[in-house]
């Protein structure tokens, strides 16, 4: 007969933080917003065709464009920054220049859509950059490189959205994934914070715990995460056998 384990961890299972990396639509979000992004491109055409009469009879009139809904590069810079958007103007002018931001060009000026500004504030609202998600995570798991995070994201580990060529972190996951750096440990974080303790675990020994749901976790995005209270309670109890041998 076997004997009985001498550890026994405790955990409820819920975290409703994590909710969303399990219920977040994800093809919804793309949808909208890529939809969105595509109707502003398409309705360009006919503003570009008046716009294109107005220059053609030289009565192009930034004052006459703002009512077609159309402002120049310098004022939709600062549109977008009185509304709090925070982008430098080079990097802006440099989406618009790619055809991230939708745009049209009359004579030498190029002209953006305000439906296009409102638009990147939409998105601002909803989604982190792959680098505002890098930045929050990082405060958590400073070891982790930009370049692995980008590797995640990538991989699809991190769930994201692309939307004119800039690919985008819904807010619910990025905070999600903040909550795992946060009270989580990967299964190499747990090891390394075993052996602080002077606790020696071979690796597959403790993934053979965990596969026997003696250790508790999350799994998401095909990485396992231990939570931190359960790790506490894996450490006290390794301590207090050790002391009985």
């Amino acid at each position: 007969m076997g004997r009985k384990p001498k550890i026994k961890l405790e955990w409820n299972g819920e975290d409703n933080r994590l909710n969303s990396l399990r219920t977040i639509d994800l093809e919804k979000l793309k949808m909208e917003a890529v939809g969105k992004y595509k109707s502003i491109v398409s309705s360009l055409s006919d503003v570009y065709s008046l716009a294109q009469e107005l220059y053609q009879q030289q009565k192009v009139d930034e004052e006459i464009l703002e009512e077609k809904g159309l402002l120049s590069l310098q004022d939709a810079y600062d549109y977008l920054r009185e509304k709090g958007y925070h982008i430098s103007f080079r990097a802006f002018g440099g989406r618009v220049e790619r055809g991230n931001i939708p745009s049209i060009k009359i004579g030498k000026k190029r002209y953006i859509p305000i439906e296009a500004l409102e638009h990147l504030l939409e998105l601002q609202n909803k989604f982190y950059s792959i680098k505002e998600a890098y930045e929050k995570y990082r405060e958590y798991d400073p070891s982790l490189s930009f370049r692995a995070f980008i590797g995640r994201v990538e991989k699809g580990a991190i769930p994201s959205i692309k939307v004119g060529g800039r690919r985008l972190i819904p807010k619910e996951v990025g905070d999600a994934f903040v909550v795992l750096a946060k009270d989580y440990y990967t299964v190499s974080q747990a090891l390394a914070e075993l052996s602080k303790h002077g606790i020696k675990i071979r690796r597959n020994a403790f993934e053979r715990r965990l596969d026997r749901g003696r250790i508790p976790f999350v799994k998401v995005g095909g990485k396992r995460y231990i939570p931190s209270s359960v790790l506490q309670q894996l450490i006290e109890q390794e301590k207090a056998l050790q002391q009985k041998k």
